[in-house]
């Protein structure tokens, strides 16, 4: 008898996998999507948090993918600024084309972010020094570390162990919480695939004669792309949008709501329990399918009844991330660079802070990503500093007023504003904001080959599959999902050899 209803898919979290996998089956599945989300906002990480006008992204969202799919997924959403007579000063809905600056903050001298050996990092770095970085490179392209389990010798083997010491290991430590030696190099074969010394050195003196633009970087390795789009009102706007779409189709998308519970009967996923975050009611949901974005410890935990010992084990000892955004409104800068007098401004979108004597990561100008995010952006200078925390450490658990003055005093001590310029602040905390490449990572795959085993469960997205995606993977493997479920394919495992392409990742370090 046919149904006398669609099936019903739940989704477990409303980020860019959630929610691309619900619109996906909306338009091609023929599939309610019902999302649970358990905040009150869409995009996950990248989310928009509004703080009295001033627009915050939470780690920075770069829209560039080296998959075509990816780009028009988005560009269907929000058109180009000037595609097809789009006038970026008056349409909300519009991706902006942006000049992707990101440079080193390090002993008062600012550095290219990847680094590369030229003529003025030499000088800055001293000539002696660069020697000897030279030296050091040579050594190891001759003399290659043979275990690269670890990402110390994967940084080693590709920039040599001196710039490694130099500008790697401590702001990745920082990143982490742990020393190189410790984490996968998985991770570091993610994030700059194909870059090396040499590499970064001929992409530097290839720009001087070429201006390439954003979409036709394709071919570049994604660690040196020089331009990118960005939504006007910052990457929670995408979501925003793609939800509304999600909803006019028919989906469902339920905020404050997570779950809690997940029950298998017969081999397959048949019902969910959710947990109103405020009140604490839970009701049961049925469905046809599962989708999880939420972090794996926590899905591998609900599932009734319980999964294989083994896999309860992974699950339990994979290891996260937390993330911390200290926003600052300021009347203005004060950059001191040796040499130079203090600046005002700065042109860049990222700034990785090298010194280790403070414990911001990164600072972000959420001016030079789009002037949209700023209340009052000719008269005021609205940053983000990044901080890599553990849940519930001290600084997670400092009260937001004095957090605000914690990050003050950071930029005062690396000479980079003064606390008497500060307006405004706010804090914004992120758990669980990256899978960690620690713990019992390197037996994820038990997780991966249960998860087989139910062929109505389908894993996607960062958490749902503890890998540290960019947005746009995340975006491919809810795509691929659903690609299966039309094609009537119920083996799931090309989902993961997405990742293992690294072929899509955006480089967007450390967020």
């Amino acid at each position: 008898m046919p149904r006398s209803a669609p099936p019903v898919a739940i989704i477990a979290g409303a980020g860019p996998a959630g929610l691309t996998a619900a619109l996906e089956l909306a338009r091609r599945a023929g599939i309610r999507p019902v999302v649970f989300e358990a905040s009150q906002t869409v995009g996950g990480i990248a989310q928009t948090y509004n703080h009295r006008g001033n627009r915050i992204d939470i780690g920075g969202h770069r829209f560039f993918s080296k998959s075509q799919r990816v780009m028009d997924w988005w560009f269907e959403r929000l058109p180009a600024e000037g595609s097809q007579g789009v006038d970026a000063t008056a349409d909300e809905r519009v991706m902006l084309s942006r000049a992707r600056l990101s440079r080193i903050y390090y002993r008062r001298h600012f550095f290219p972010y990847p680094i590369g050996i030229t003529f003025p990092v030499a000088w800055r770095l001293g000539l002696w020094n660069t020697v000897l970085i030279g030296l050091s490179y040579l050594r190891a392209r001759a003399f290659p570390l043979r275990d690269e389990t670890y990402l110390d010798a994967f940084f080693i083997n590709r920039f040599g162990r001196r710039l490694y010491e130099t500008f790697f290991r401590d702001y990745t430590e920082k990143v982490w919480g742990v020393p190189c030696s410790q984490i996968r190099a998985d991770w570091g074969a993610q994030r700059v695939k194909g870059l090396s010394l040499t590499r970064a050195v001929a992409t530097a003196v290839r720009d001087l004669f070429t201006s390439p633009s954003a979409r036709a970087q394709h071919a570049r390795e994604t660690s040196l792309i020089t331009r990118f789009w960005y939504p006007k009102r910052g990457p929670g706007q995408m979501w925003e949008v793609a939800a509304e779409e999600v909803r006019a189709l028919g989906g469902e998308i339920h905020f404050g709501q997570r779950v809690c519970g997940v029950h298998v009967e017969g081999g397959r996923v048949v019902a969910a329990d959710v947990e109103d975050v405020a009140s604490g009611a839970r009701r049961r949901v049925t469905c046809d399918w599962f989708f999880s974005t939420m972090p794996v410890r926590e899905l591998v935990a609900q599932v009734s009844p319980p999964p294989p010992a083994p896999v309860r084990e992974v699950a339990a000892g994979l290891q996260y991330r937390d993330f911390l955004t200290v926003g600052l409104l300021l009347r203005e800068l004060h950059v001191e660079v040796k040499g130079q007098p203090p600046a005002r401004r700065v042109d860049d979108n990222w700034i990785y802070v090298q010194d280790g004597a403070v414990r911001v990561g990164r600072i972000q100008v959420f001016n030079n990503w789009s002037p949209w995010l700023v209340a009052d952006p000719d008269n005021t200078v609205w940053i983000g500093l990044e901080y890599f925390v553990t849940e519930h450490d001290d600084l997670w658990r400092m009260p937001d007023a004095e957090l605000v003055a914690f990050a003050a005093r950071e930029l005062e001590a690396i000479r980079f504003a003064r606390r008497a310029d500060v307006l405004d602040g706010c804090v914004l905390r992120m758990p669980k904001a990256y899978p960690a490449y620690l713990g019992t990572y390197d037996r994820l795959q038990v997780v991966a080959d249960w998860a087989a085993t139910i062929p109505n469960l389908v894993l996607v997205g960062r958490n749902g599959m503890h890998r540290y995606n960019n947005q746009d993977h995340s975006m491919l493997t809810a795509m691929l999902a659903v690609d299966n479920i039309v094609e009537g394919r119920t083996d799931h495992s090309n989902l993961w050899d997405v990742n293992l392409e690294m072929e899509y990742h955006e480089e967007r370090d450390r967020s």
